[in-house]
């Protein structure tokens, strides 16, 4: 885990994303709480790491997502050397899927 962002701040608002209860009340929150383009971001990168692991090219992922090759580089680099964070969250949402 990174230091940096270890703060009591963080820890503050991972609380409040850890109450939401609903896709709509993350809507309301997200919403409020992030920009659209924050929001967009986010977003892309989460789509760019779910096709990195389905093994997909830079290519197709910056045609599909409008993501720059340095942003595929970078989550790429998350998937494989960052914290697991995406690997737990895609096991967990594709056992909720079966």
């Amino acid at each position: 885990m990174n230091k940096k962002i270890k703060t009591e701040a963080v820890d503050h608002l991972f609380e409040a994303v850890l109450s939401l209860e609903s896709r709509e009340e993350c809507y309301s929150f997200f919403e409020d709480l992030c920009t659209v383009n924050e929001l967009l971001s986010l977003s892309q990168r989460f789509e760019v790491a779910a096709m990195l692991r389905e093994g997909r090219t830079y290519l197709d992922i910056a045609e599909k997502t409008g993501a720059s090759t340095a942003t595929i580089s970078r989550v790429n680099r998350s998937l494989n050397y960052g914290n697991d964070g995406y690997e737990m969250v895609f096991s967990r949402m594709e056992e909720k899927d079966r």
